[in-house]
C-alpha cells in the first residue's frame, strides 16, 4: 500500500474525530474542516519523505490542533479568545494524542448533533453529515444522491454558513433541546440508509455504501447515548435490513420480493446484532418509532420461512406505529401487513382509502400495492393496470422494470 493510500484510508477513518476535536477550539465546523484538510495536506508533503509514523491518526490530530491554536491566537487578541472558548489553550494541552476515549467520543458526538441540526434542510443535514461524520468526498456524495457535484458542494457551503449565522453551538445539548435534536439526528441517519437500500432514481436498486455509512452512524451514536431508547431502537432496524441486504438482488442485479428471498442467506450476525439492539431499545411498551419498525423487521427475521411470517404481529405493530408517527405510508404498510393476515379483501378497503387521498398521489408504491392486491383476488385486468401506472411513477430503473415484469404476469393469467 503507497503512503498516499495509507493516508486516504486513514483520513477516512479519522477524520470526523479530527473535525469534532478542532470544532471543540474553533466553534466552527467550516473551519474546522478546513484545518483538518491542511493538515491532510502537510501530511501530503511530509510522509513520503519521513515515512508514515506509528500513530498516524494521533499525527493528524496533533497537526490540526496545532493549526487550530494557531488560529486562535491570530484572531483578535488571545486573551478575547480565551474567554470564548472557555479553556486554557496552553502548548501542552494539546499532545498528539487524545486526553481519553471519552474526549473523543464527547466531540465526534457533538459533531453529529451539529452536522444534523433542525436549522438546516434535510438534504443539506445529510450532505454535511456525509462529509464531516461519515468522510465522504463531495463527489461521492453526488454519487449517491445521484445529483451534480456542484448541486452537493454548495448545499454543504450554504449549511456551514447557516450554522455560523444562526450561532449554533457546538455541543451535544441536554433536556428538551437534546430530545428535539435527537430526532433530527435520527432522521437523517434514517434516510442515508434508506436511500441506499432503495435508491430514489437511478440505475441501481441498491446502493451499498450509503447503507454502511448509516449504520456506522448508528452504531457510533448507540454507543455514545447508551441510555436514549430509540438510538438503539434505530441500530436495531438497520442492522435487521442491512441482513437482508445480499438477497435484495439477483445476480443480475434485478429487485427480489421479499416472498422470494433466500432466507439462508440473510446474514445471522447482523441479526442477532438487530435483536441485542432491540433488547437494548426498552421493554416494547415504552418503544418509538424506529423501536416499532425494528420490531417489524425482527419478525421478519425470527420466520424460516416467507409462510411462517406473523403478520398479525405485524399488523398490530404498525396499528401502534401509526398511532405514535402516523403517516400515509405507515397506513399503506399496516394495509399490507392486514392482507396478509385477514385476507387481500381487507387490505383493498384500507389501501382503497388511501388512494382517495391526495398524500400517496405520486407515490409508486401504492399502486403497486393494490396492483398485488387485485391479482391476489383474481382482477387481472386491474392489477395489470396499477402495475403499470406505479412503473410510470418511480424513478428507478430496477424498480421499473419489476413492476413492468409484474404488469405482463398479470395481462398473461
Amino acid at each position: 500500500m503507497t503512503v498516499e493510500s495509507t493516508l486516504e484510508t486513514v483520513f477516512r477513518m479519522e477524520s470526523a474525530r479530527i473535525i469534532a476535536t478542532v470544532a471543540r477550539i474553533v466553534r466552527d465546523v467550516g473551519i474546522a474542516e478546513e484545518i483538518a484538510q491542511d493538515a491532510l495536506v502537510s501530511a501530503l508533503e511530509q510522509w513520503p519523505r519521513s515515512g508514515v509514523p506509528d500513530r498516524p491518526g494521533a499525527w493528524l490530530t496533533a497537526a490540526a490542533k496545532h493549526r487550530a491554536v494557531d488560529l486562535v491566537r491570530r484572531r483578535e487578541t488571545y486573551a478575547r479568545k480565551l474567554a470564548e472558548v472557555g479553556r486554557t489553550l496552553s502548548e501542552e494541552s494539546y499532545d498528539p494524542e487524545p486526553s481519553g476515549p471519552g474526549d473523543i467520543d464527547d466531540d465526534v458526538l457533538r459533531l453529529v448533533f451539529t452536522a444534523c441540526h433542525p436549522v438546516l434542510s434535510a438534504d443539506a443535514r445529510a450532505a454535511l453529515t456525509l462529509r464531516l461524520v461519515g468522510g465522504l468526498r463531495t463527489d461521492e456524495i453526488a454519487r449517491a444522491f445521484l445529483v451534480p457535484e456542484a448541486t452537493v458542494a454548495a448545499r454543504i457551503t450554504r449549511a456551514k454558513r447557516s450554522l455560523a449565522k444562526a450561532g449554533v453551538e457546538f455541543e451535544v445539548p441536554y433536556g428538551a433541546e437534546r430530545a428535539a435534536r435527537l430526532g433530527s439526528v435520527l432522521e437523517v441517519v434514517y434516510l442515508i440508509f434508506n436511500e441506499g437500500y432503495a435508491a430514489t432514481a437511478g440505475d441501481d436498486l441498491l446502493r451499498p455504501a450509503l447503507c454502511e455509512d448509516a449504520l456506522r452512524l448508528a452504531r457510533v451514536l448507540a454507543g455514545l447515548m447508551p441510555e436514549e431508547g430509540e438510538v438503539h431502537g434505530l441500530a436495531a432496524l438497520l442492522e435487521l435490513q442491512a441482513s437482508r441486504f445480499a438477497t435484495r438482488t439477483g445476480p443480475d442485479g434485478q429487485p427480489v420480493l421479499l416472498a422470494d428471498q433466500n432466507r439462508s442467506r440473510w446474514n445471522r450476525l447482523l441479526i442477532r446484532r438487530g435483536f441485542a439492539a432491540l433488547e437494548r431499545a426498552g421493554d416494547g411498551r415504552s418503544y418509538g418509532p424506529y423501536a416499532l419498525q425494528a420490531a417489524v423487521a425482527a419478525c421478519h427475521a425470527r420466520a424460516v420461512t416467507y409462510e411462517e411470517t406473523d403478520w398479525r404481529t405485524i399488523a398490530a405493530l404498525y396499528g401502534r406505529l401509526a398511532a405514535v408517527a402516523p403517516s400515509p405510508v405507515v397506513e399503506l404498510n399496516r394495509a399490507v401487513a392486514v392482507s396478509m393476515a385477514d385476507g387481500p379483501e381487507a387490505g383493498l378497503v384500507l389501501v382503497d382509502a388511501l388512494a382517495d387521498g391526495t398524500a400517496l398521489a405520486g407515490y409508486h408504491l401504492l399502486p403497486s400495492v393494490r396492483g398485488d392486491l387485485l391479482a391476489r383476488l383474481g382482477r387481472t385486468a386491474e392489477a395489470r393496470a396499477e402495475f403499470e401506472r406505479a412503473a410510470s411513477l418511480t424513478r428507478n430503473a430496477r424498480e421499473r422494470e419489476l413492476l413492468l415484469g409484474r404488469a405482463r404476469a398479470a395481462g398473461s393469467q
